[in-house]
């Protein structure tokens, strides 16, 4: 696997990311994933040295404006130790944005 410094954090990322956006379905539906397969597969490429896995909110939902089960799929499957070998992307919704404020 090769691997890029990103940006000025020194840490090694892949070049090769896992996207989740389009995972083993079942039923022709969706918000189905097939858990087991995607699991087999995410764990494959983080066991073969991918480490940068990149979700977002609406991926695997029925639309874009609800939340799909990209995100809650990846909770379960980076357990065990996964989760300490990768970096997490997700996206923001920014379309569900109703106004601007500071915290």
């Amino acid at each position: 696997m090769l691997y890029r410094t990103f940006g000025k954090t020194g840490k090694k990322v892949s070049i090769l990311g896992f996207g989740c956006m389009r995972l083993p379905i079942l039923e022709g539906n969706p918000s189905k994933i097939n858990e087991p397969l995607a699991t087999e597969m995410l764990h494959y490429a983080i066991d073969h040295g991918v480490n940068y896995v990149d979700t977002a909110y609406p991926y695997h939902g029925l639309s874009f404006t609800e939340g799909g089960n990209s995100e809650t799929f990846l909770g379960k499957a980076l357990k065990n130790g996964y989760r300490e070998q990768v970096y997490l992307a997700t996206k923001l919704p920014s379309w569900n944005i109703q106004k601007k404020r500071r915290s």
